[in-house]
Order: C-alpha cells, then structure tokens, then sequence
C-alpha cells in the first residue's frame, strides 16, 4: 500500500462535476490528513490519463473503464446517468436517422459512454473528434454536420436554431428499460482497501454536502456553465447529480454491466 498526504483528483470542467466536488475543491469538508488536489481536463483527457494511472482519483467514461479496471477500482457513488435522457445529437438541418447515418459527426472522444451509446444505436458511422465544449459552437458554425453533446447544451440547444436528430438515453431506456452510464469516479488500487474506502467516503460525503447545500453548491458549478443562466444551470445539474449519485442503485449497476 502507498501512502499520501496528499491526492490528485482530475474532473472535468462541467457544471456536474463542479457540484460534486465543491466542498472538496472549497475547503467544506473535514478530511482529516487527507487533502486534494484538482485538476481539471476534458473528458477524454481524463481517460487517456487513467491508462497510466496519473490521478490517484478520476472521472472516467463508463465506456473506458474495463480499460484500467486492473489498476483502479469503480467507487458507487459520483456516477453520472441518464434517467430516459442523455447525450444527444443535433443539426443546423433536419434529417432523417438514415440521413444522419451518412453525415460526419463531432465527437467528444472514442472512449466516451457517448460515443459508444451512438456505435450501439447507430453502428459504424463517419465521426471526428472535437473537444466536448467545442462540438456546440462547431455544429452552429456549420463545420460539422451533426453534433454528440454531452454538456448543458443538451438543453440549450433549441436556442441556438438546432434541431434534435437523437437523444441517446431515451434511446437506451426504450432498449434495455435502464438508466444510461456515462460517467462515473474511480480510486486507484495501489492506494490500498483501507485508503480507497476512505477517499471513496470522502467523495459521497462532498456530494451529499452539495446536495444538502445546493445554493452555495450551485454557485460554484455556475462558474463552470460557459455562461449558462441559473435556470439552465440547475436543470442540467440536476440531471446528473441527485440521489442516484450517493449510490448506483441495483438498476445502475445493472447499466454498467449492460453497458
């Protein structure tokens, strides 16, 4: 076992992950010799560093995980998922799924529960990737045809004169019944049992604390929001950080496995 005074915590710059470790990131939460460093990163970033271990803890993409599930273990709580929601595609154009099929789409990685939910509905499809917080502004400027998006622009897309192609979690509920995994925190296991549970509490306790504080906790996830409005930024919150979050759930964790 290793220890460390000490912890490294790379999570991406989204209003979600902001909320979830708020109290860490400020300060809020007594974790005794434990203290951590942030680091944020886009999301498939995050999973290339988390096939060399750089972070002793992670956001990940459920989609990557079997890829470093020999170095880190996946914590029950902070998962991310889409309750008959989730990514979705948009167009300046309308087009039919058959339309859509043969058009290039941004992407916000390879290894994205995204991308890998569009290969399950849709199969082999033309796709470049784009830096999540870059499909939007890519898609209205008409470089690319069709946009993955996995941020607040999922709500506030129909502002920006696009219209919705797919939403990738009502695709997947009406196929399996079960919420959509996309993201989700990881430990790594050189930390030891006793170390991984503790930095495992640590960060259910900051969500529950965001969740008991959602004012304060939404503040600062606004900062995160590229200008989103209060409105926007506690909807899009709010879908990806409530009880689900403290703990899978047995669905949840039948998601993952599906997945």
């Amino acid at each position: 076992m290793q220890e460390y005074s000490e912890y490294k915590i790379g999570h991406s710059p989204d209003p979600d992950d902001a909320f979830m470790f708020h109290a860490l990131t400020t300060g809020a939460l007594n974790t005794q010799e434990r203290k951590y460093i942030h680091e944020l990163h886009d999301i498939e970033q995050l999973n290339k560093h988390a096939l060399v271990g750089k972070f002793e803890v992670s956001a990940i993409s459920i989609h990557s995980y079997p890829l470093i599930a020999d170095r880190y273990q996946l914590m029950n709580c902070g998962a991310s998922m889409g309750e008959g929601y989730g990514p979705i595609l948009v167009a300046r154009s309308e087009y039919t799924h058959d339309e859509a099929k043969t058009r290039t789409i941004a992407v916000p990685g390879l290894g994205t529960s995204a991308y890998l939910a569009l290969r399950l509905a849709w199969g082999d499809v033309s796709v470049v990737v784009v830096p999540f917080d870059e499909i939007l502004p890519s898609v209205i400027r008409g470089e690319y045809d069709l946009g993955l998006i996995i941020h607040e622009g999922q709500i506030t897309w129909a502002k920006d004169g696009l219209h919705l192609i797919l939403d990738l979690g009502a695709w997947w509920y009406d196929w399996t019944g079960l919420p959509l995994p996309l993201g989700g925190n990881v430990v790594r296991r050189d930390l030891g049992d006793e170390i991984c549970q503790k930095v495992t509490d640590d960060i259910r306790r900051s969500i529950q604390y965001s969740l008991d504080n959602p004012d304060s906790a939404l503040e600062f996830a606004k900062l995160w929001g590229r200008g989103i409005d209060d409105d926007t930024n506690r909807e899009f919150v709010s879908m990806y950080v409530n009880e689900r979050t403290l703990d899978y759930g047995e669905d949840g964790r039948e998601a993952v496995r599906r997945f």
